[in-house]
């Protein structure tokens, strides 16, 4: 081992050899065979070295090649400067290669781009939410593509709160979240990441005289992170340590003068989240895993004290608190409730006064809003969204709809004295419609719709199939075609999924896909083992050591939507982001002549390794999830036998393109890069396989309109080179 160290040591010092090694030289490049001569320029890509790196590990032994790949610094985070020349070097190549292979698609995806903004231009981003006479509300301009925060006083003249534009100038990279008035509305607050490394800081702005400050000058959890004390003297928001993870929750009063530690989490496998209950009786922190919950309250009132646990944290039991009708109602899994039930709960004593919706499986309990005079539940029955509305008296209205695919979204910051609940409706045909739904009544209202240009929803069908799984389960499809499209194998289809934490690929409204159906391409979402669109048990079919049935139900669809006529076997690209990056890796493994192409966007493809690093940020709480190769020999059986970078083999690989965020802590660039790598060196297609990293953003891109289409732009003119 000294010896191999020492060899390694030489190896990264070498950067002259290093940099002769990436050029790539047409002798080592495989000829390309096929269409692939003809689809994609003649260009010899980077050549990575494969450095024996054996890793012991349970009496199991295996050889990283590509283990050189992985940088982390030993402090702060990774950037264009800090990279170890050997890795620069490589990135560099990597994406000098990929942009001279598709440099002949720059034409098309300036079309692409083009067309999905023409459709979106002025587009609102949501409707005014209306709390004590105010009216606040968000837009994108015409011919912008940030949005625009205000708020306006009883129909009075609108007053700016945020311009993301302007913040986001000169900056390389700008994302803005938790956008939030306080309760008195003296205050409006958000969190914004200008690095791109999801390190927030937190700005407020005094609504009196329109001053912003910097309340959190760094390293602040945006997501679910942050909300105002009722009272508005404070904001409690979530710390990230320096692995990434939220660790500890802080109270900052409003003028910034005082910050006080109010609770530090020592477990690495619970996460945090923070928001205040629905009538601004609690400050409510939920300190969750997988498999498992807490929730700690501090009551209006008393804002200073130490939160006080509702039910302590057991294995195997999850739940949240929120609060209706003078108690607490908490939405739990407790007592094999596996679809969840709502119980109400003594404010003070936290003790259990009864059952409000009892468990149904296969009906599962989604999210909660509490009003005044009603209760409403998402909940999803037969795969769909279904809303109820619980009055007090027990009497309830269900709101569904009749479309083949759709999905409702219960918009949060609702006010509690409200009258009716907005939901926001939509499918893959029918742009996002919010309605006012009576709580009385349930009288449906549409208060507003997403305006789209060139558009009749009458050129297109939306279907909803369900392909037969190898043992048996029927996996739903969701499929979006332009109306008439021949069932005669000819048309290009993408096939998008994810299939992993119990997150649901929900059939939404897409401009990317309508651009992209437009072209002859229909579009289908895999609704695989993994997530939960048919409730827990369709969420543990697909985990641990069940994972298998997520790519085999991906694989089992394409081949269904073959079979039937929608597209054919060649002519269909796999597409998926992160945990949906191994989902359609793997597939490749399993079916690797099934798809034209893959796009795998920041994918969890290298699993073995990560899984076996504890210090990774996500690790120890995903263990559930993914199962433990360092303790457990069964684990990393099992993950060794599915891990796409593990099971690259020698077979006709189609097109792959993936791509990464250099300051990405949660799929690290490195993943992809070896997948990449391996692919190389054994697909026999001679097709490419192509790495584009984004040297400013980590796990997501800047978040304005334009780079977002710019990217799915881009992956869908490499989509139609695949098949074209």
């Amino acid at each position: 081992m000294d010896r191999l160290n020492s060899e390694r040591r030489h190896f990264m010092a070498g950067a002259a050899s290093l940099a002769f090694l990436l050029a790539g030289d047409a002798g080592w490049a495989k000829a390309p065979t096929g269409g692939a001569a003809v689809r994609w320029p003649d260009v010899a890509p980077p050549r990575s070295p494969r450095l024996s790196h054996v890793i012991e590990q349970l009496g199991r032994k295996r050889d990283d090649a590509y283990s050189w790949m992985k940088f982390i610094p030993e402090n702060g985070e990774r950037t264009r400067t800090n990279l170890p020349e050997a890795v620069a070097t490589m990135l560099t190549a990597e994406n000098a290669y990929a942009g001279a292979i598709l440099q002949p698609t720059e034409p098309l995806q300036a079309e692409l781009l083009a067309a999905m903004l023409a459709r979106t231009s002025g587009e609102m981003a949501a409707p005014a939410l209306e709390k004590d006479g105010w009216s606040y509300a968000s837009a994108i301009p015409p011919g912008a593509t940030h949005a625009v925060y205000s708020r306006q006083k009883d129909g009075g003249k609108p007053e700016q709160l945020l311009d993301e534009a302007a913040r986001a100038k000169e900056q390389p990279y700008y994302r803005s979240t938790g956008h939030q008035p306080s309760p008195d509305h003296r205050w409006f607050a958000w969190a914004e990441d200008v690095i791109g490394n999801d390190r927030h800081r937190i700005c407020i702005r005094d609504n009196d005289s329109g001053a912003v400050r910097t309340l959190v000058d760094k390293d602040a959890y945006g997501y679910g992170g942050l909300v105002f004390a009722p009272s508005s003297n404070w904001l409690f928001w979530i710390w990230r340590d320096a692995r990434n993870r939220p660790t500890r929750l802080y109270r900052t009063s409003v003028d910034g003068k005082a910050t006080e530690l109010v609770y530090e989490e020592a477990d690495p496998a619970i996460f945090m989240a923070i928001k205040r209950t629905a009538a601004d009786g609690f400050v409510a922190l939920t300190l969750s895993g997988p498999e498992t919950a807490e929730v700690r309250l501090v009551a209006a009132g008393d804002e200073t004290a130490q939160p006080k646990i509702v039910w302590p944290r057991k294995n195997g039991v999850r739940y949240e608190i929120d609060e209706w009708d003078g108690a607490l109602v908490a939405m739990t899994d407790a007592e094999d409730a596996f679809d969840m039930k709502l119980l109400r709960v003594d404010p003070k004593s936290f003790a259990t006064l009864g059952t409000l919706v009892p468990h149904r499986a296969g009906a599962p309990i989604l999210s909660i809003q509490p009003f005044a005079t009603a209760l409403v539940r998402l909940e999803r029955v037969e795969g769909l969204h279904r809303l109820v509305i619980l009055r007090p008296d027990g009497g309830e209205t269900q709101v569904a709809f009749d479309d083949p695919a759709y999905t409702i979204e219960l918009p949060p910051e609702q006010s509690y004295a409200a009258a009716s609940v907005i939901i926001v409706h939509q499918s893959p045909k029918s742009p996002r419609r919010w309605i006012a739904v009576d709580l009385a009544s349930g009288a449906q209202t549409v208060i507003q719709q997403q305006k789209v240009a060139n558009f009749d929803p009458d050129n297109y069908e939306v279907e909803r199939l369900f392909a037969p799984a190898p043992d048996g389960e029927m996996v739903p499809i969701t499929l979006l075609s332009r109306r008439g499209t021949a069932k005669d194998g000819s048309a290009p289809l993408l096939q998008y999924g994810y299939g992993a934490y119990g997150v649901n690929s929900d059939p939404e409204f897409s401009v990317p896909a309508l651009t992209l159906v437009d072209r002859g391409w229909r579009y289908a979402i895999a609704h695989v083992r993994g997530g939960s669109e048919k409730g827990r048990r369709w969420f543990l079919g697909g985990r641990k050591f069940t994972k298998r049935n997520s790519f085999t139900d991906f694989v089992a669809c394409a081949e269904h939507l073959c079979g039937e006529g929608y597209s054919a076997k060649g002519r269909v690209v796999a597409h998926g982001l992160s945990a949906g990056g191994l989902l359609v890796g793997a597939s490749m493994n399993i079916a690797p002549t099934l798809w034209g192409g893959v796009i795998a966007k920041v994918p969890f493809v290298d699993m073995l390794n990560t899984m076996s690093d504890g210090a990774h940020p996500l690790v120890p709480l995903f263990r559930p999830d993914w199962g433990d190769p360092l303790a457990d020999p069964k684990a990393y059986d099992y993950i060794a036998s599915i891990s796409p970078y593990e099971n690259v083999h020698a077979a006709p690989y189609p097109p792959l393109l993936c791509t990464a965020g250099l300051k990405d802590d949660r799929v690290s660039y490195w993943e992809p890069a070896k997948l990449v790598a391996e692919v190389r060196q054994r697909s026999t297609s001679g097709n490419p396989a192509m790495l584009r990293t984004d040297m400013d953003s980590g796990h997501q891109g800047s978040g304005d309109l334009k780079s977002e289409y710019a990217e799915m732009s881009l992956f869908w003119a490499f989509a139609e080179r695949c098949v074209g």
